[in-house]
């Protein structure tokens, strides 16, 4: 269903983009310090889970645009890959999060996974970056564009999540060591500002596929 070159492509940004630090990870930190790994588990999962609703409600978006108009479509992509730019320079900008008021209290895991749920489905930032991302990829001349929408914010989300677990598991540990090495979180931050901005300008200027 996808062309070999751009899945790679994919596959290269999304593992990237998961692995950088973010509100999401150091929120699950958090979660884990504060009420354990199980409860940093539930976080995940509960994140995880709100992203699908996104990616869905994406799926269902991005058909409709396509059978109003090709022409839309094709422009969504553009604007799409804009807005990918733009993310990557405000990420690079403001690179100096503090990371001591990152703090919550033990709740118990349904709790947490109920909190991840909310936190990740009522996240407009969250709709608009699987728009913006997912939609570079999706070739309709390639099969169901809905479809693809899905499997590829499916795999979105799996890399997220994993990267959250791993966070759970040495929270502490790798907390730590950012609070205590500020300037290695903000050389990662503006890493994934770097990588959105490249891949915004080389998605914008790519051959625009067929629709």
């Amino acid at each position: 269903m996808f062309d070999p070159v751009a899945f790679s492509l994919f596959l290269l940004a999304a593992v990237a983009l998961a692995a950088s630090p973010g509100p999401a990870l150091l929120y699950v930190a958090a979660r884990t310090l504060a009420g354990g790994r199980r409860e940093g588990f539930a976080s995940s999962f509960g994140t995880a889970l709100g992203g699908l609703v996104h990616v869905i409600g994406g799926a269902i978006g991005v058909s409709a645009i396509l059978m109003a108009s090709a022409e839309i479509f094709t422009a969504l992509k553009l604007l799409g890959a804009l807005y990918l730019v733009w993310l990557g320079i405000r990420t690079w900008r403001t690179a100096t999060l503090d990371l001591g008021p990152v703090k919550v209290s033990a709740a118990g895991t349904r709790r947490a996974f109920l909190d991840g749920v909310v936190v990740e489905a009522l996240n407009p930032k969250t709709a608009a970056f699987f728009l913006a991302f997912l939609t570079q990829f999706v070739d309709p001349a390639r099969g169901d564009v809905a479809l693809q929408f899905i499997l590829l914010g499916t795999i979105s989300v799996a890399l997220n999540t994993s990267a959250d677990i791993v966070i759970a598991l040495c929270a502490d540990r790798l907390r730590r060591r950012l609070i205590a090495r500020p300037h290695w979180f903000r050389r990662l931050q503006r890493g994934s500002g770097a990588l959105l901005c490249g891949l915004g300008v080389a998605l914008a200027f790519a051959r625009r596929p067929a629709v």
